[in-house]
């Protein structure tokens, strides 16, 4: 079976969502929306995501996840984070620069003493994938 290409500049609904946002300029889909993004337990456990394979619990308030697909090699890529705030304390997620590549999302969690903790989060990133 041959696979072809479809071209097009708008996605729009037919009708069955609901809400404003009925279509969509297909730039925004390619270079504005999220490439990957997980909600993580305090395990690393994925409760929900996007383009993860995997995620590791590398000790206290330290979490890696793996993407099924990677960013290209060398280009930036934007992470955000953020915590749940667990016990009325907040939270504090921020890049493990150490361990981020193309293909690994890297996460510290700390408490407002800069302490790290274990805590359910959200992670996505936004770039160009391979």
């Amino acid at each position: 079976m041959a696979n072809g290409t479809i071209a097009f500049d708008t996605l729009q609904t037919s009708g069955q969502i609901t809400g404003t946002a009925k279509s969509v300029d297909t730039d925004y889909v390619v270079n504005g929306s999220a490439k990957a993004w997980v909600y993580g337990d305090s395990t690393a456990a994925l409760e929900d995501s996007f383009n993860i394979s995997t995620g590791t619990d590398n000790g206290t308030g330290d979490y890696t996840y793996t993407l099924s697909n990677a960013f290209v090699s060398g280009a930036n890529q934007c992470q955000i984070n953020s915590a749940r705030a667990g016990s009325g304390v907040f939270r504090c997620a921020i890049v493990n620069n150490d361990r981020i590549t193309s293909s690994v999302l890297a996460v510290f969690l700390e408490n407002t003493s800069s302490t790290l903790v274990d805590e359910r989060h959200n992670v996505s990133s936004d770039g160009v994938l391979a």
